[in-house]
């Protein structure tokens, strides 16, 4: 008599599935994906899919769609309520075409009703929980915690989808078939030309990474360095780095928030390249006021960050702000143009690689999976779920135009002189 009813509640939640499936997708235009069900059928094109979601369990729509949002569909992807095969990038736009749904308030009745009648997930027996930080919001403490919650992870693990030089920002690409080392070297030299950096200027990093950025200007442009960085594993692979290249008498690495630095002296040239997307809109003024506190006048800040599109409208709680960048706060580049401004700098030039990023993400995504078991080995398979859903909604992101990142270059003018030539005809020389 078990068996009889185990086979009939499956027999059930297989024809709610496949109903609510195609109630779902009803109106979606394009077949280049499948669904494959947890005992092995599939749903869904014939053809070549570029992708497959793999429905774990009988209750997996039900945890992904009962209550959909960004923060649900990703949650049920870590929680393994579902997976994704082949092309995750290309996922996203699916993802899209259903939290923009639009449907009568009796349409959507009839579909959760449809999912009540599906095994629920314990979610709650998993252990795992979004980051919770304490304190107020882009305090120095608060800020610490959100940096070392997301950057502190073992070096090992990035070092495996980055580049050799660990740089983790956008790569600049003189081809979309060019590799990622090639590129990320083109991006750190094209910086150092942005900066026209001088033998025996004096350089600060705000937000320096794992160093390769004041490694690479040191080494080819004879500057003397100081990085930056709230992650101490952070700090203490940089220092090891600069150590074992010979450029430690040059370098130097220190954990500090970039509202207590003090050198007693001010720096020639400014650098902060993907920290400024932790600075939120309300202390814009704060960052661009220290920043020009600490630049000589006439001296040059290249700022390098991430910026929303000003007509974008985010739906629902966001995945990355409860698993990848806790506070994170993206702001047009209207926004921080105007901040920077409203503190004496003058804007001389505003680049967009919004195209660059999106390769980059690409290429992360391709490598962090290609190392799928050496990432679960070093950290979790949550862990690698997390990064591979994150990364490939950002290269998606990127393409669609929602996001974009944009390197600025100001100058702190001395009686209205900047010392810049006339054109940027150096920034492009072989």
């Amino acid at each position: 008599m078990a068996l009889l009813v185990k086979s009939l509640l499956a027999e059930t939640s297989f024809q709610v599935a496949t109903d609510f499936l195609e109630a779902l997708l009803a109106d979606y235009p394009r077949r280049d994906f499948q669904v494959r069900l947890w005992d092995g059928t599939t749903w869904g094109t014939e053809k070549q899919a570029l992708f497959t979601l793999v429905l774990k369990h009988a209750g997996a729509l039900r945890a992904m769609f009962l209550s959909p949002s960004e923060l649900t569909l990703g949650e049920a992807y870590i929680y393994d309520d579902f997976d994704i095969e082949g092309d995750i990038e290309a996922a996203f736009d699916l993802a899209d075409s259903l939290l923009g749904q639009e449907r009568s308030s009796g349409e959507s009745l009839d579909l959760r009703e449809q999912l009540r009648k599906l095994p629920a997930s314990d979610h709650a027996q998993a252990g795992l929980h979004p980051i919770q930080l304490r304190g107020p919001v882009h305090s120095r403490d608060r800020d610490r915690q959100a940096v070392t919650y997301h950057y502190d992870l073992p070096a090992e693990f990035y070092a495996l989808w980055l580049d050799q030089r660990m740089v983790y920002s956008c790569a600049y690409f003189n081809t979309p078939e060019e590799d990622l080392d090639t590129a990320q070297e083109r991006k750190l030299d094209y910086i150092c030309r942005k900066l026209r950096l001088r033998p025996g200027e004096r350089l600060l990093d705000i937000g320096c990474g794992w160093g390769g950025l004041i490694m690479h200007a040191a080494a080819h442009y004879g500057v003397h360095a100081v990085g930056i960085t709230l992650s101490v594993p952070q700090a203490e692979r940089a220092r090891q780095r600069l150590l074992e290249s010979g450029l430690n008498d040059r370098c130097r690495v220190e954990v500090s928030d970039y509202r207590d630095i003090d050198h007693g002296q001010q720096y020639d040239k400014l650098v902060s390249v993907g920290m400024f997307e932790h600075v939120s809109e309300a202390l814009l003024p704060e960052y661009f006021g220290r920043a020009w506190d600490l630049l000589r006048p006439g001296g040059v800040f290249l700022n390098h960050g991430i910026a929303h599109s000003a007509t974008y409208s985010r739906r629902g709680p966001s995945f990355i702000d409860h698993y990848v960048f806790p506070d994170s706060e993206l702001v047009p580049i209207s926004a921080s143009l105007r901040a920077a401004e409203l503190k004496g700098f003058e804007v001389r030039d505003v680049e967009s690689l919004r195209e660059h990023y999106a390769l980059t993400l690409h290429h992360w995504v391709r490598r962090l999976e290609a190392h799928a078991e050496e990432v679960r080995r070093i950290t979790d398979d949550t862990t690698y779920r997390i990064w591979r859903l994150y990364m490939a909604g950002a290269a998606h992101r990127f393409r669609s135009g929602r996001l974009n990142v944009y390197q600025t270059l100001l100058v702190k003018p001395l009686h209205g002189e900047t010392g810049l030539p006339l054109t940027r005809e150096d920034w492009y020389r072989a």
